[in-house]
């Protein structure tokens, strides 16, 4: 008897897509890397906004996650730099806020600052792979 395979045309896949996670919280940094992996991406765990700008340009994500609630720079100062960067060197990355702020005013702030998409924590998972494989379709 054959057996037919599974559908997987409906799976999220990040197969090959390089993604950033900063965040100076180690174990959201791993949980985050861990999901991410488990669907094919590859990843790069930094702790600071400065480490971030580094490995932005040098290593040439296709995607940045990046907490808000960060010391020294913030997530919002960041997405700020980065925005300032040039295309080449990152300038244009699509970009997801990760905060424990989840207000409105708290969206639009993230919005307004240079963030494509904001994503409450405690992140949901199928909600992040979600409005990643969003972000990486859009041209």
């Amino acid at each position: 008897m054959n057996q037919i395979p599974p559908d997987t045309s409906d799976l999220s896949n990040l197969q090959g897509r390089r993604i950033l996670v900063v965040d100076d919280d180690q174990d959201s940094q791993e949980l985050l890397a861990f999901m991410l992996e488990q669907e094919g991406a590859e990843t790069k765990t930094v702790s600071s906004a400065v480490e971030a700008l580094k490995v932005l340009i040098q290593w040439q994500p296709d995607i940045l996650l990046s907490d808000i609630g960060m010391p020294q720079v913030d997530g919002y100062t960041l997405i700020r730099q980065v925005r300032n960067l040039p295309r080449e060197q990152g300038g244009h990355i699509p970009a997801i806020a990760l905060t424990a702020y989840a207000g409105e005013v708290d969206r639009e702030t993230a919005l307004s600052s240079g963030f494509q998409q904001h994503i409450a924590k405690p992140i949901d998972p199928v909600e992040c792979i979600s409005v990643i494989m969003k972000l990486l379709e859009k041209p």
